[in-house]
C-alpha cells in the first residue's frame, strides 16, 4: 500500500515563469564561470519512470552553450559494451576542462531497471553496489563536481503521467512497455532504490531527493538547488564590439529564382482568423 503523495503548493504560472527566467539567467552566469575557471560538472538525474527528470534538464539547458553544457542520455550497450568494464562506457562521456554533463539516467540503471527487470546477473549487481562509491570517489578526488538527484513521485501521479502520454502524439515517444513494467513493479523498485541509497549515499556524492508530485515546483527547486552546490562567481563576458556595415561594393546578390526556396507555408496561416 502506498503513501499518501506529498501536499504541495500550487505555483502560478506567472510567478513560476518570472522564478524560472531568474534562476535560467542565473545559470548562464555559472556556466561562465565553469567555462574560465576550467571546472568541470557531473550532474546525474535518476527516478521514477514520469518523475520530471527529462523536463528538468530541458529547462536547466534551455539557455545554455551546449560546446559547455551537453546531455548524455546513452542508449542500451552493444554487444561489445557488454563484455567491457560496466564503467567503461560512461567513462568517455565525463567532461573536461570547463564543461558540464547532465546524465539523463546513469551508471545507476544497473541498480535499477536493469536489477528489477532481471538484465544484470546478481553477481554484477553486488559488484555494481561495491564499485559504485569506490568510481565516484575517484572522480570527486580527482576534482570532478559529482551531483546526484533522485526524483520522487507516487504512484498514482506516475500513472496518471503515464495515461496521459497513452494518447498525446507529442509524447508518446516517451512510453516503452520497460515504463509500462514499472506499474506492476512499483514495489520491486522502491526496495531496489532504498539498498542503492544503503550502498551510494556517500558523503563525497549524496544523493539529493527531488519531490516531484508537481513540475513546477521540481524544476524551481532542482535549479535553485544546484546553482546553490556549485561555487560559481559572476564574471562578465568579454565586451564584444559590433562595427559598422561597410556599404556593398563591389556585390549584386544573384536573383531569388535561382534558389531553391523553402515554400511559404505560413503565409496560408496568415489568411486564417485569429
Amino acid at each position: 500500500m502506498s503513501k499518501s503523495p506529498p501536499q504541495v503548493q500550487r505555483i502560478k504560472k506567472k510567478v513560476y515563469e518570472a522564478e524560472l527566467a531568474r534562476l535560467q539567467a542565473e545559470l548562464v552566469t555559472m556556466q561562465q564561470w565553469v567555462k574560465a575557471s576550467g571546472a568541470r560538472v557531473v550532474v546525474i538525474f535518476e527516478g521514477r519512470d514520469a518523475a520530471g527528470k527529462g523536463s528538468a534538464i530541458k529547462r536547466i539547458t534551455e539557455y545554455l552553450n551546449p560546446r559547455v553544457a551537453r546531455i548524455v542520455a546513452l542508449p542500451m550497450p552493444t554487444e561489445r559494451q557488454r563484455g567491457e568494464w560496466y564503467f567503461q562506457r560512461f567513462i568517455e562521456h565525463l567532461p573536461s576542462t570547463g564543461e558540464i554533463v547532465l546524465m539523463d539516467r546513469s551508471w545507476y540503471n544497473r541498480a535499477g531497471v536493469e536489477r528489477v527487470m532481471g538484465y544484470c546477473t546478481s553477481d554484477e549487481y553486488r559488484r555494481f553496489l561495491h564499485q559504485a562509491p569506490l568510481f565516484e570517489r575517484m572522480l570527486v578526488e580527482d576534482g570532478i563536481l559529482l551531483i546526484k538527484y533522485w526524483f520522487s513521485v507516487s504512484d498514482q501521479e506516475q500513472e496518471r503521467r503515464f495515461r496521459s502520454r497513452l494518447n498525446d502524439p507529442m509524447r508518446r515517444w516517451k512510453l516503452s512497455e520497460t515504463d509500462v513494467l514499472s506499474i506492476t513493479k512499483w514495489a520491486d523498485y522502491s526496495k531496489a532504490k532504498d539498498e542503492m541509497f544503503v550502498h551510494t549515499d556517500i558523503a563525497e556524492a549524496p544523493w539529493w531527493v527531488v519531490e516531484s508530485e508537481d513540475k513546477r515546483v521540481s524544476r524551481l527547486n532542482v535549479i535553485n538547488h544546484l546553482l546553490s552546490l556549485v561555487p560559481y562567481e559572476k564574471i562578465d563576458p568579454p565586451k564584444v564590439h559590433i562595427p559598422p556595415r561597410p556599404p556593398a561594393s563591389d556585390y549584386e546578390r544573384p536573383p531569388r529564382e535561382e534558389n531553391h526556396e523553402v515554400p511559404d507555408h505560413a503565409a496560408t496561416l496568415a489568411k486564417l482568423k485569429e
